[in-house]
């Protein structure tokens, strides 16, 4: 989902641009992420005929659209933090230790 908001901007980026944007992620972890968006429609791959060849990615117009609702959703978070971590730590308190699973 980090791969659809850093695309959200609306312009096409090269890969290592996208990796640089999504500090962490492996190479083979954005590989396989925009592969499967791809294949969900989400996200464009664009090769452009030079030497060496230009791979840019972008957002489809179904890419756009929940790649809006997840930028909501992170927004939503971001504003309640203090709530959820408070409601965490509540029930963190509460909660019983869970005792280890035997073999």
């Amino acid at each position: 989902m980090l791969a659809l908001v850093a695309l959200a901007d609306g312009r096409a980026l090269r890969f290592n641009e996208l990796r640089r944007r999504l500090d962490g992620v492996t190479q083979k972890m954005l590989t396989q992420t925009l592969r499967a968006l791809e294949r969900e429609g989400l996200v464009t791959r664009t090769v452009f005929p030079t030497v060496p060849p230009r791979v840019e990615y972008g957002l489809t117009a179904l890419g756009e659209e929940i790649a809006q609702l997840v930028t909501r959703i992170a927004e939503w978070s971001a504003s309640r933090a203090d709530q959820l971590c408070a409601a965490r730590a509540t029930f963190d308190r509460r909660a019983p230790h869970p005792r280890p699973l035997s073999a």
